[in-house]
């Protein structure tokens, strides 16, 4: 019998990170432009699509260094996107409901992202000790 796939979780990074990319287009496409939404826009679209490639990067890795280094720019991406949301949120305060769920889902990708940091560097500190015990 199959799960149903309401009751189920998903943990797949790649397409949340891709859902919130589109996310962030499709608010952007909302937005009016001007000389001070233009720039801000540019800057939050760069942030919020780059988290989901450089996961896909971290994906294809060549070594757990690698990994750790482009899961690393993932973190960065997703913080630098809070900011970008809470900058867009004050130039266009009709938006702030929409923009402060684009907040959370980066805080929280921000998150996931910062424990895979945490356990990738523990996984990496217990191979090198036991390598030097080997």
């Amino acid at each position: 019998m199959k799960a149903n796939p309401a009751l189920t979780t998903s943990y797949d990074l790649e397409e949340r990170t891709a859902a919130f990319g589109e996310k962030v287009i499709e608010i952007c496409r909302l937005l009016p432009l001007s000389p001070i939404t233009s720039p801000l826009i540019t800057q939050f679209v760069k942030s919020g699509t780059s988290i989901g490639a450089n996961y896909c990067e971290a994906d294809e890795a060549e070594s757990k260094p690698d990994f750790r280094h482009k899961i690393a720019i993932c973190c960065k991406e997703a913080n630098e996107t809070k900011y970008w949301c809470r900058m867009m949120a004050s130039a266009c305060p009709t938006q702030t409901e929409s923009l402060r769920s684009l907040w959370q889902e980066a805080h929280e990708l921000h998150l996931i992202f910062c424990k895979i940091i945490r356990t990738t560097d523990a996984n990496l500190q217990s191979e090198r000790l036991l390598t030097k015990r080997l």
